[in-house]
C-alpha cells in the first residue's frame, strides 16, 4: 500500500456511464417489495431485479393507456387463439 495516492486524474460519478434512454435515480422501496422482486429473479434462475421492476412499471403504464374496449378485444383474441378458434 502506498503512503499517498494521486487522484488528480480521477473522475467523479458512476464508473459505468448510464446508457442512452436510461436515467440513474435514487428510489426508496419497501423492504418486502424489493425482496419480492429479488426472489422472482432468483426463482427465474437469474437476471436483474431492476430490469424486472422496470418491466412491471412499463406493463402497468401500458395497461392504463390502453382503453378498456381495446383491452377486452385483446384478451378475447388471446383467449380465442389459446382455444384454437
Amino acid at each position: 500500500m502506498e503512503a499517498e495516492y494521486d487522484f488528480s486524474q480521477g473522475k467523479r460519478g458512476a464508473i459505468e456511464p448510464t446508457p442512452p434512454g436510461k436515467t440513474r435515480i435514487t428510489i426508496r422501496l419497501d423492504d418486502d417489495v424489493l425482496a419480492w422482486f429479488r426472489e422472482q429473479v432468483h426463482l427465474a434462475g437469474g437476471g436483474n431485479y431492476q430490469t424486472l421492476i422496470n418491466d412491471v412499471l412499463r406493463q402497468h403504464i401500458q395497461q392504463h393507456r390502453e382503453p378498456l374496449e381495446e383491452t377486452l378485444r385483446r384478451v378475447l383474441r388471446e383467449e380465442l387463439e389459446r382455444m384454437g378458434k
